[in-house]
C-alpha cells in the first residue's frame, strides 16, 4: 500500500500551513452558492427563461466536471502547490474581469471561469492535505477541510445575499477577486512546496484498473451519494416544508441545520477514524444508512421531520465525507494522488447533480415524500454494496476498515 508522506519543511508546523488550503475549500464553496443562490433574482431582472437559469447554474460544476482530473493529473506533474496558487489567482482574475467588464450578461461566462479556476485548486488542495498530513491524521485533515466547505455552502447564499442587496454583482465578484487574492498570497507565505514525486510509467488499462478497484469505486460512490443526498436535502427539504405551510425564514433555518450538521460532524468523524475507533467500510455505511433514514424521515409529519431529515441527512455526509478522501488518499499512489482525486471529485459533482435531477423527476411523476422515499431506498441499496467487504481488499483490514 502507498501511502502520501508527511512534507517536512521546517517553516510553519502543525495546522498552520494547512489553514489556507481549508480557506481554498471555504473559497470553492462559497463561491458557488453565493451566486448561485441569487441567480433566480439575476435571470428575473433580465426576463431570461428558466432554461438559462439551469445553464447558469450547471456551468459552474460543468467545468469542474470536465476539468478536475486535468488539473489533478497536472498536481501530479508539475506539483500541486502551483496549480493551487495558479487556480487561485485565476479565480480572483475571473471574478474581476465580471467587474471590469461592467455588463451583468457576462455572468454566465464569469462562472465558467470561477468553476475552471475551482477544478485546479480544489484537487490540489486536497494532494496538499494529504502530503502534509501524518498517514495517521488524514481522516481529521479532510474532516476539518470539509468543515470549511460546510461553511462555505452555508454562509455562501446568506452574504451573497447581503453583499449584492449592498452594492450588487460587482460588490459580490470583487469580494470573490479579493478572497482568491488573499487566499493565494496566504498559501504563498506558508504553505510548503510539495514537489512532484517519480512516477512510474502509466497504461491506459492501468488507469482503468485502478479506477475500477473496488478500493476507489466504493468510496467514490459513497462521495457522490453523501453529495446526492447534500443537494437533495438542501433543494427539497424547503419544499416540503413550504407544502406544511413553514415560510422562507424557517426553511431556510431548517437548510442551515443540515449544513452545519455536516460541518460539524467532519473533524470528529475524522478524528475517530484516525484513532481507529471506525473502520473505513463501516463508517461510509453507516453514513449511508444516516442519509437514508433522513430522507425517509421526510414521512413524519409537521417540522419534527423536516428538523429530523436535516439533521440525520446532515450527519450522514460529516461522517462519510472526510472518510471517503481520507481512505482514497491513503490507498492511492502517492504520485498520483492528485489524478485520484481529481477523478473522485468528479463523482461527487455527479452526485450533486444528479440526485436532484433523480428526485425532481421522481416528484414530477408522483409527488415528493414517495421521490424522497425511493431516493432512500437507493441510498441504503449503496450502503449495502459499500458494506460487503472486497474480495481482495487493498486497504488494512484491521478493525473492518477495508472498502
Amino acid at each position: 500500500m502507498n501511502t502520501p508522506e508527511p512534507v517536512d519543511t521546517g517553516r510553519v508546523g502543525g495546522q498552520g500551513r494547512l489553514l489556507p488550503l481549508y480557506a481554498a475549500g471555504f473559497v470553492t464553496a462559497f463561491g458557488a452558492h453565493s451566486i448561485a443562490a441569487s441567480l433566480g433574482g439575476y435571470t428575473h431582472a433580465q426576463h431570461a427563461s428558466l432554461l438559462a437559469l439551469g445553464v447558469l447554474l450547471a456551468v459552474y460544476d460543468g467545468a469542474e466536471v470536465v476539468l478536475k482530473p486535468v488539473f489533478g493529473s497536472l498536481a501530479d506533474r508539475i506539483g500541486a502547490r502551483p496549480v493551487l496558487l495558479g487556480g487561485l489567482l485565476a479565480f480572483a482574475a475571473a471574478s474581476a474581469a465580471f467587474v471590469l467588464a461592467g455588463d451583468p450578461a457576462w455572468v454566465g461566462l464569469a462562472r465558467f471561469g470561477q468553476g475552471a479556476a475551482a477544478a485546479a485548486f480544489s484537487p490540489a488542495a486536497g494532494v496538499l492535505v494529504a502530503r502534509l498530513t501524518p498517514n495517521t491524521g488524514q481522516g481529521r485533515g479532510f474532516g476539518r477541510y470539509g468543515a470549511w466547505k460546510g461553511l462555505g455552502y452555508t454562509l455562501g447564499p446568506v452574504l451573497g445575499g447581503v453583499l449584492i442587496a449592498v452594492g450588487g454583482y460587482p460588490l459580490l465578484f470583487t469580494t470573490l477577486a479579493v478572497l482568491g487574492v488573499v487566499v493565494a498570497g496566504w498559501a504563498v507565505l506558508v504553505v510548503p512546496a510539495a514537489p512532484p514525486l517519480p512516477r512510474t510509467r502509466q497504461t491506459v488499462a492501468d488507469l482503468v484498473r485502478r479506477l475500477t478497484s473496488p478500493g476507489f469505486v466504493r468510496p467514490t460512490l459513497a462521495l457522490a451519494a453523501a453529495t446526492a443526498a447534500l443537494s437533495v436535502g438542501v433543494g427539497f427539504l424547503p419544499v416540503a416544508g413550504a407544502g406544511r405551510g413553514l415560510g422562507p425564514l424557517a426553511t431556510g433555518a431548517i437548510v442551515s441545520l443540515l449544513a452545519a450538521a455536516a460541518a460539524v460532524i467532519q473533524p470528529r468523524a475524522g478524528r475517530a477514524r484516525d484513532r481507529g475507533r471506525i473502520g473505513d467500510r463501516t463508517g461510509l455505511a453507516a453514513g449511508l444508512a444516516l442519509t437514508a433514514i433522513g430522507c425517509a424521515a421526510v414521512v413524519i409529519p409537521g417540522v419534527a421531520g423536516l428538523v429530523l431529515a436535516a439533521l440525520l441527512i446532515g450527519c450522514g455526509v460529516g461522517v462519510i465525507t472526510p472518510i471517503g478522501f481520507a481512505h482514497l488518499a491513503t490507498t492511492a499512489p502517492t504520485e498520483r494522488l492528485g489524478q485520484t482525486l481529481g477523478a473522485a471529485e468528479v463523482g461527487r459533482e455527479l452526485g450533486d447533480a444528479g440526485g436532484p435531477l433523480l428526485v425532481g423527476g421522481l416528484a414530477a411523476a408522483a409527488t415528493l415524500t414517495p421521490a424522497l422515499l425511493t431516493f432512500a431506498a437507493l441510498l441504503t441499496a449503496v450502503a449495502a454494496i459499500v458494506a460487503v467487504p472486497a474480495r481482495q481488499p487493498d486497504h488494512r483490514i484491521g478493525g473492518g476498515s477495508g472498502v
